[in-house]
């Protein structure tokens, strides 16, 4: 459902999916071919989200905003399965695990992959190109290239099964 909030209505790019009982609501812009799948919401009442092209925010994710401190997502982009955004940079090609919070101020760097149950607390930064678990989070050991890969092909694998729902 779109929802328009405090006189900003969300912008929609071509070739977009919002599932079934997600939520995208106030100043929130998403890009082409990004699919906001079940139970998500995207909730930008107290500053702006931005989600760029081919990002999936995968089933019952919460995308939020605090006073003043705006979510941005980047291009080709997962968030997985109940994770938290908040208040956050994730940039292009990372993968935010099922059930990992990303807290305010945070930034997750190009190609990172932060594990599943992990927690990036406010104001930390997880490098490019590495792997990071825990809560808090670690760095465990930079990403091969064909896990990079991998993470671009589940970003374009997500953008598909979109385009092939009903």
């Amino acid at each position: 459902m779109i929802v328009k909030y405090n006189g900003h209505e969300p912008v929609i790019g071509a070739g977009t999916r919002i599932f079934p009982g997600a939520f995208v609501i106030g100043e929130v812009t998403l890009g082409k071919r990004v699919n906001i799948w079940y139970n998500a919401v995207v909730r930008a009442d107290m500053a702006s989200i931005t989600i760029q092209d081919d990002t999936n925010v995968q089933d019952g994710a919460v995308i939020h905003t605090n006073t003043g401190k705006a979510t941005t997502i980047g291009r080709n982009v997962t968030i997985g399965h109940k994770a938290i955004i908040h208040a956050a940079t994730i940039e292009d090609e990372a993968l935010i695990g099922m059930g990992a919070i990303i807290l305010d101020g945070a930034i997750v760097k190009r190609q990172a992959l932060v594990a599943a149950g992990s927690l990036v607390p406010s104001g930390k930064v997880v490098p490019s190109r590495m792997l990071v678990m825990g809560n808090p989070f670690r760095i465990v050991r930079e990403l091969t290239e064909a896990e990079i890969e991998s993470i671009r092909q589940n970003a374009d694998d997500y953008v598909r099964m979109a385009a092939e729902s009903e």
